[in-house]
Parts: C-alpha cells; sequence; structure tokens
C-alpha cells in the first residue's frame, strides 16, 4: 500500500473537488467586513485587483480642518507612495491634520478625541478579546475570595478537573449564539480580516485544517474559525469545523468554559481523533473538520511584519492524524498575520530569544517581546495594529485511507510533500494580491 501511495501523482490528490474560483477577489460590499471603517490600505488594494470604483478618491482638508482624511497608505505593504508629516500614521485611518499636530507630544501620536464611535467599538471589541484570559481569571480569584461563593465554586473546581469536554469530540458546549454575537463582526472590521474561499469541501468528508502562520496571538485564525463573523458556515454548508489550541488553556478556571463555548477544542491527539470520528449525518465524523496551527508557539517567535518563516518541516504529527482518521488535508494562509504586531528580532536581540527558547522548553509556551499601538495612541501599547488579514483557504489534498488506519513513515513523509507543496503554490498565487509589499519570501525554516 505504501508504494501504491508514494506513485500517487499530485494531480489525483485532488479528484473530486469542484474549482469555484482561482483568485478570490476583493468585495468591497461583503457583509463580514464593515468597508466604511476599514482602512484606506484595504480599500485602494480592493481598488486595484478588482478595479476601480465610480469614485475611488480620497477626500482632502484643509490645515486646520476638522473632517477626517486617510492618513496615507500602508508602509509595510507598500501600495502607494503617498507623504505625511508623519509616515508611521500611514497604517491608521481618519486622522484630520489640525489633531495630528495636537496630539503628538513626546514622541507619541495620541488619538483624536473625534472618532467615529465605530471605530471606538472596534477597539473595545479587540481589547475584550485580547484580555479575556486576564478578566475572567480575575474573576475566579474574586470568586475565590468570598466565601459565599465557596458552596458553588469547589463542584465547579471539581467538574473543572474530571471534565473531559475539550478532548470527547461531542462539542456539547459549543454556542453558535456566542460565536455569532455582533461582538465578532467589530472584532473582524478593526484590522479588518476577510475570509477567502477557493475549492467547496465535500460535507461528506472530513478535514484537517492547517493554518499557517502562527503570528503572535492568532487573530486571523479565531475570527475565521472560533466565530460566526466571516461566514465560514455559508461559505462551507455542512461543514463543522473546531478550531484547536493547548490542552493546557482547558485548565484555566472560567477561561476554560468561554473558550468551549466558542467551540474551541483541545489538539491533543484523542480530541482530533474523537471529533473526526462523531457528528454527521452517520454519526462518523462526515461533515467535520478541525482547524490546527501548525507553527504552535515556536513559530510565534519568527513573526515579522512583511515575513512568512514556518516551522513545518519537522510537524508531521498532523499528517499522521489525518491518514489515521481519512481526514483530507486543507493549506490556509493568513496573509498580514505577522503585520498586526511588531517583534524584537532574534538577529539584534539574541539573549532575549534565548530566554525565550528556554521559557519554551520548560513551559511548553512562550512569550513574544512584541509591541503593538495604545488604546489612546499609535506608537506604544499592546493592542495590535490596524492591518489588513487575508485568510484564504487552499485546495484539499484527498487521504486515501479508512479511520484507523496505521501509516507507515513512507505514508506520512509522502503526504506531508503534497501538503508543502499545495502551501507554496497557495502563497505564490496570492502574496502579490495579499502582500505585494511583503520583505521576504515564503520560508519554511525547520
Amino acid at each position: 500500500m505504501a508504494s501504491a501511495l508514494m506513485g500517487l501523482p499530485p494531480s489525483d490528490a485532488t479528484e473530486g473537488f469542484e474549482k469555484v474560483q482561482t483568485v478570490p477577489k476583493l468585495d468591497t460590499k461583503d457583509v463580514s467586513v464593515d468597508e466604511a471603517a476599514a482602512s484606506f490600505v484595504f480599500r485602494q488594494s480592493a481598488t486595484q485587483i478588482n478595479g476601480p470604483a465610480n469614485d475611488t478618491s480620497e477626500p482632502t482638508t484643509k490645515r486646520g480642518s476638522k473632517s477626517y482624511v486617510d492618513a496615507a497608505t500602508l508602509v509595510l505593504n507598500g501600495i502607494g507612495s503617498t507623504r505625511t508629516k508623519y509616515p508611521a500614521l500611514r497604517s491608521e485611518r481618519s486622522l484630520s491634520n489640525s489633531e495630528a499636530n495636537a496630539w503628538k507630544a513626546g514622541g507619541i501620536r495620541f488619538a483624536p478625541l473625534r472618532v467615529p464611535l465605530r471605530r471606538r467599538l472596534q477597539t473595545g471589541a479587540v481589547l475584550f478579546h485580547c484580555m479575556s484570559i486576564v478578566v475572567l481569571v480575575s474573576m475566579f480569584w474574586f470568586t475565590c475570595a468570598n466565601p459565599l461563593m465557596w458552596p458553588i465554586l469547589i463542584p465547579y473546581l471539581l467538574h473543572l478537573t474530571f471534565s473531559t469536554a475539550a478532548v470527547d469530540g461531542k462539542l456539547a458546549y459549543r454556542s453558535e449564539y456566542l460565536r455569532s454575537l455582533p461582538l465578532w463582526k467589530l472584532f473582524a472590521g478593526y484590522f479588518p480580516i476577510r475570509l477567502h474561499k477557493t475549492f467547496d469541501l465535500d460535507p461528506k468528508r472530513r478535514f484537517i485544517l492547517g493554518y499557517h502562520p502562527h503570528g503572535i496571538i492568532s487573530h486571523g485564525a479565531w475570527c475565521s474559525f472560533a466565530t460566526n463573523a466571516l461566514g465560514f458556515r455559508e461559505k462551507f454548508p455542512g461543514i463543522t469545523n473546531s478550531i484547536l489550541t493547548l490542552d493546557s488553556n482547558f485548565r484555566i478556571p472560567f477561561y476554560r468554559d468561554w473558550i468551549l463555548a466558542m467551540g474551541v477544542r483541545s489538539v491533543s491527539k484523542e480530541s482530533i481523533r474523537n471529533i473526526l470520528s462523531q457528528g454527521g449525518p452517520k454519526n462518523d465524523g462526515q461533515g467535520r473538520a478541525v482547524t490546527i496551527v501548525i507553527g504552535g508557539a515556536r513559530e510565534s517567535l519568527e513573526a515579522q511584519p512583511g515575513t512568512l518563516r514556518l516551522i513545518l518541516k519537522g510537524r508531521k504529527g498532523f499528517v499522521k492524524m489525518a491518514l489515521r482518521s481519512g481526514a483530507d488535508l486543507v493549506p490556509v494562509i493568513g496573509f498580514g498575520e505577522n503585520d498586526i504586531y511588531d517583534q524584537l528580532s532574534p538577529k539584534t536581540h539574541p539573549l532575549v530569544h534565548k530566554l525565550q527558547m528556554f521559557t519554551l522548553k520548560v513551559f511548553k509556551f512562550t512569550l513574544p517581546a512584541l509591541h503593538g499601538r495604545g488604546l489612546l495612541n499609535y506608537d506604544v501599547g499592546l493592542m495590535p495594529y490596524r492591518r489588513p488579514v487575508n485568510v484564504v483557504i487552499g485546495k484539499p489534498i484527498i487521504i486515501h485511507s479508512a479511520p484507523g488506519h496505521q501509516p507507515t513513515t513512507d505514508e506520512i513523509d509522502h503526504y506531508h510533500e503534497l501538503y508543502v507543496q499545495e502551501l507554496e503554490s497557495l502563497w505564490e498565487m496570492y502574496k502579490d494580491h495579499f502582500v505585494p509589499g511583503r520583505v521576504s519570501e515564503m520560508e519554511i525554516v525547520s
């Protein structure tokens, strides 16, 4: 069987799938994105791909005017060449000239007071997501400090200790109501994030989606697969997708209940096997899918704006699980995922990098030395930059094995090679549309 699989040409690995489109266009009327709140960068990139609309001119304003104008285009993506007094403003939108002068102090550019309410709400949605673990853990400790809550808290902790909800594959705690909250539309509009479909996914099959890159916090993966804000259900009817994370996250009180409700499950082998073997019309896993951020915490240390450095050569466990469960492999790239934060480079800060690697080795997670913008300024803080993220779901690779199959090393290597080829093809097809100003090409570093 191994020799037969090794002789399988790449073209046969995608049979049975109808191609929907070769290059998805940026539709500025997509309901998943608030065009009015999207940055000028996003709208100009859409113009470059789809052609100009009836009126694509940007309003201008005289010095001292309070009307909002776009600062300029994004330096990172290199779209356009307009100049501003403060070049770093090119990644932000709607700052009048007078307010830029008035609010710049000590080298830090503060946000103006007159910002549209929707943009404030978008910022609040992103802040809520970024701070959710801190807020929920704080609520837990507050509950612990209140003796009146102990009769409820003790049974809860026992439930947390023995619960198998994160790995049993039943998706019992999943709440479509929470996944569809308007909050997530605001979250998507902040960057903005968009989801692009290139091929249909057969609801009679099982799938493992590999998301690249990890980035700092994987905002693109969360918005695309843990929420319904970008229309995954409508784009892929009949597919129930669960994004996976470290099992340790399900040992954090209160936070584990939140992510379970959002449809997140453990990335353990047991969890993947159970999810892909249950549910569907015949309760055999048909129409089930999981999304794995393949590079993990190690790849987050490679996240630099304008680059795509992947940890993939030694990551073959997801291929092995696909062969064992008979699930097709689907490469996914989040173009721009690495651009929404800045991070200290390992080349210029080797001691920091060594400390991060030590933390990763001992604790299985690490802390990127990141910085972004703030709530009230554009230069200092831990909030992500308003830079577009385009999540493109690629061509499925058909796995020719039945559930329960024990794959050989040759089979695993064969399908891993096919996966890398499809991932590289996806990058080559869309890189000039979504990251025209990149500073390097995709690189598989380890």
